[in-house]
């Protein structure tokens, strides 16, 4: 791809490129893709394929890297999380799922712990379930997870990032409660694809259906994946879009239909990401940090500190991702000024811009723009 074209293409869509320090968001496009997935992506666009055939091999391929009896691709964790509960509805009934959001005697209710409440939840009740909060604002016990349970509920749901989290009942015992009961569970690992080993633990675990978003390894934005066992990627399969014209049911997934580049997308950026080298990734980072860092070096009132910069938004020492930009009081800049200056300028710069700091996040961004960023710091903060 020849990147001097795209200023040009947004300028004739009536917008303009930004340099992303941000890192890795769905409402900045996403993930930068390598030349190795658009080349894919492109070969991809010459021939057609019969997608039901596309989406069985495609997940069987991923699937196999995570240890899953099956897998399936789709258009993202979000999307993910609303065809997971709905194979756990529906058990893959395609006239149940036809029905969708009306759950009219169907097992309707999902238990997620109370202290594991996220924006992200939001997409369980798009299927016409309700969420049923387990334990309390102290934390969830697993006689309080088990109460929770009733002869309507579905599958027990855990985001993965929350998993233990504010004193809650840990995957592995969410798992044996649910065996019990014969109910699914369901875990939302959108970003957790770093450490790689990490990935097939939630099956290990004993997880039914497992989703992560394409975009934090390197693929699509519009685009993710989930693996689980056989049969719930079937129910996960029937709710879904395909057949949808030509099949006996108006499924409840159809408006989350793929593209056969975005199935190849996905699938070619996981196996980059599994065979990247990883040092060297993170030896970048803390290399660009050092090179803005010393570029802002003796600059009054500023103070700059590398970091790194989680994907649930936290500041921890290491490994190193990101600069954290800080002014003294009584500088002649707020942080929030300084922002906007960086956003309103040619070029636009994007990075998190916090009351009391600024989070310069190299996750997204390519060495020369990290060398405009600091040549627009010096002019703005030196003016």
């Amino acid at each position: 791809m020849d990147r001097s074209l795209t200023p040009d293409i947004f300028a004739r869509l009536g917008t303009r490129p930004i340099i992303n320090a941000c890192g890795i968001y769905t409402d900045l496009g996403g993930s930068r893709l390598s030349p190795t997935v658009w080349s894919a992506m492109a070969e991809s666009n010459r021939q057609y394929v019969r997608m039901v055939d596309l989406l069985e091999s495609s997940g069987r391929i991923l699937a196999g890297h995570l240890g899953a009896e099956a897998g399936r691709v789709t258009t993202g964790a979000a999307a993910s999380i609303v065809l997971m509960v709905s194979a756990a509805i529906t058990g893959g009934d395609g006239a149940a799922s036809a029905r969708l959001p009306d759950t009219t005697g169907l097992r309707n209710e999902v238990v997620l712990q109370r202290n594991q409440r996220y924006k992200y939840d939001r997409q369980i009740p798009m299927t016409g379930a309700s969420v049923v909060l387990a334990g309390t604002e102290a934390g969830t016990s697993e006689a309080e997870l088990e109460a929770a349970i009733g002869p309507r509920t579905a599958a027990l749901f855990v985001p993965a990032h929350l998993d233990g989290a504010g004193h809650t009942v840990a995957l592995a015992r969410v798992v044996a409660i649910a065996r019990r009961h014969g109910l699914k569970v369901l875990v939302d690992a959108a970003y957790m694809c770093w450490p790689l080993e990490a990935m097939p633990g939630y099956v290990a675990a004993g997880a039914d259906l497992v989703s992560f978003s394409a975009k934090y390894f390197g693929g699509p934005n519009a685009g993710g994946f989930m693996v689980g066992t056989r049969a719930m990627i079937d129910a996960v399969t029937a709710n879904n879009f395909t057949r949808y014209e030509s099949g006996p049911h108006l499924t409840i997934g159809r408006v989350f239909k793929l593209d056969r580049q975005t199935v190849v997308g996905v699938v070619t950026a996981f196996e980059e990401w599994r065979g990247a080298d990883h040092p060297a990734r993170w030896a970048r980072y803390a290399r660009l940090v050092e090179q803005l860092r010393a570029r802002l070096a003796g600059l009054p009132g500023v103070t700059a500190v590398a970091r790194y910069f989680t994907m649930d938004e936290r500041l921890v020492p290491d490994p190193v991702n990101s600069l954290v930009l800080e002014l003294a009081a009584g500088h002649r800049l707020t942080h929030a000024e300084l922002g906007r200056h960086l956003a309103e300028g040619n070029p636009s710069i994007a990075c998190d811009v916090q009351a009391d700091k600024l989070i310069f996040c190299f996750d997204a961004i390519s060495d020369e723009e990290v060398d405009t960023v600091g040549t627009r710091l010096l002019e703005v903060l030196s003016g």
